[in-house]
C-alpha cells in the first residue's frame, strides 16, 4: 500500500496552465462552453447598460444643474459604470486586468476627493460653508482613523482647517494614481507580482502603503459628513454616501480577499485560468453583477434637480417651530 501511495504521487502532475500566466483573450473565447458563452454575454450586457444609462445620466446632469456641481456629480456617480466597464475588459482579456484594476483604482481614488467636494458644492460652495460653519465645533473623532478616540477635542471649523480635510483627501487622488503606474512599470520589468511577498519584491512594500494612504483620506471625508449631514438630508446624502461606502468596500477589500483566497490556493486552478488568474476573473465578473445593481440605484439619487440648501438643520428647524407658540403667548 506504502509503495502504491509513492507511485499514485510519483504519477501526479499539474496542468502547465495552473503555473503559467493568464490565458489570451482568445484563448478564453475558445474554452468557453453553452453556460460559458450565455454567463458571458449576460455580463457584458449588464456592463453595458450601466454605461449607457450613465452616458444619458451625463446629458441630463449636464443640461440641467450648473457649473461646477454638474461636474462632480457626474464624476461620483461614474464610480459603478467605470468600476464594471473595466472588470467586463478584465474578464475578456485576463492578462489585461493589472491595466483595468489600476484605471478602476486610480478612478475611484479621485472619487474619494470629489465627495469632499460635493458635500462642500451642495453647501454653496467653500465660501458660502465658511460663512455657515465658520468657527463652529467639528467632531473629529470619526472613522476610520479615529473612531475609538471618543476624547479627542471638538476642533472649530475654519480656512485652514478646511484646506487639510481636503488636502487630505486629495493626497490620496494622487498619490493611489502615482503608484498605481509605478507599479504598472515594475510590472512590466519583473519587479512587481501580487503573488511573490518576499523583502524584495516591491509588491510588499507598495499595496500596504497604499492601505494606510486610502485610511487617512476616509478620515477627512467623514469628518465633514459627519458635521453635515443634518443640513444635506434634503438632496439624500445618506443614502450617497451609504453607496459610496459600498463601492469602496466591494471594490478594494472584496477584491482583496479573493486574491488572498487565490493566492492560498483556496480557489482551485481551471485551465486554461489558473489559480490566481481564476481568482481574478471571479473578482471581475462579481463585481459586474454588484455595480450593475449599484448604478441603479445611484442613478435615482443623482438624476435629478437640487432646491437651495436651508441655513439650519432639520432639528433647529422643528425646535425654532415647536418654540414660536410659547414666544407668542
Amino acid at each position: 500500500k506504502y509503495l502504491s501511495t509513492m507511485e499514485d504521487i510519483t504519477n501526479f502532475t499539474i496542468d502547465p496552465a495552473c503555473l503559467g500566466e493568464p490565458p489570451l483573450a482568445m484563448d478564453v473565447i475558445k474554452d468557453l462552453d453553452v453556460f460559458g458563452i450565455c454567463l458571458y454575454s449576460m455580463l457584458t450586457f449588464m456592463a453595458c447598460i450601466t454605461l449607457l444609462l450613465y452616458l444619458e445620466q451625463c446629458v441630463y446632469v449636464y443640461k440641467k444643474l450648473p457649473y461646477p456641481k454638474k461636474t462632480t456629480i457626474i464624476w461620483i456617480s461614474g464610480a459603478a459604470p467605470v468600476i464594471a466597464t473595466m472588470a467586463c475588459l478584465g474578464m475578456w482579456i485576463p492578462r489585461a486586468v493589472m491595466f483595468t484594476d489600476m484605471t478602476s483604482n486610480s478612478y475611484f481614488a479621485v472619487v474619494v476627493y470629489k465627495v469632499i467636494v460635493l458635500m462642500i458644492e451642495e453647501l454653496g460652495g467653500t465660501h458660502a460653508f465658511l460663512n455657515r460653519f465658520s468657527s463652529k465645533p467639528f467632531k473629529i473623532s470619526t472613522g476610520p482613523c479615529c473612531c475609538c478616540c471618543l476624547c479627542l477635542p471638538w476642533v472649530p471649523m475654519s480656512r485652514r482647517m478646511l484646506f487639510i480635510l481636503k488636502l487630505g483627501a486629495l493626497q490620496y487622488a494622487i498619490l493611489k494614481t502615482a503608484l498605481s503606474i509605478l507599479s504598472v512599470v515594475l510590472w512590466t520589468n519583473g519587479n512587481f507580482d501580487l503573488a511573490d511577498l518576499s523583502i524584495t519584491c516591491a509588491t510588499i512594500w507598495i499595496n500596504p502603503f497604499i492601505g494606510v494612504l486610502l485610511v487617512f483620506s476616509l478620515w477627512p471625508v467623514g469628518v465633514i459628513f459627519m458635521n453635515t449631514k443634518n443640513y444635506l438630508r434634503s438632496v439624500k446624502l445618506i443614502p450617497k454616501y451609504a453607496f459610496y461606502q459600498i463601492i469602496l468596500v466591494l471594490s478594494q477589500l472584496q477584491t482583496a480577499i479573493i486574491n488572498i483566497l487565490a493566492l492560498n490556493g483556496s480557489i482551485a486552478c481551471s485551465p486554461p485560468f489558473s489559480s490566481q488568474a481564476r481568482g481574478s476573473m471571479l473578482s471581475q465578473q462579481i463585481m459586474i453583477m454588484e455595480m450593475f445593481l449599484i448604478g441603479l440605484f445611484t442613478r435615482n439619487l443623482y438624476r435629478r434637480t437640487y432646491e437651495e440648501i436651508s441655513n439650519e438643520a432639520p432639528e433647529e428647524k422643528g425646535n425654532m417651530q415647536t418654540s414660536l407658540p410659547e414666544h407668542d403667548v
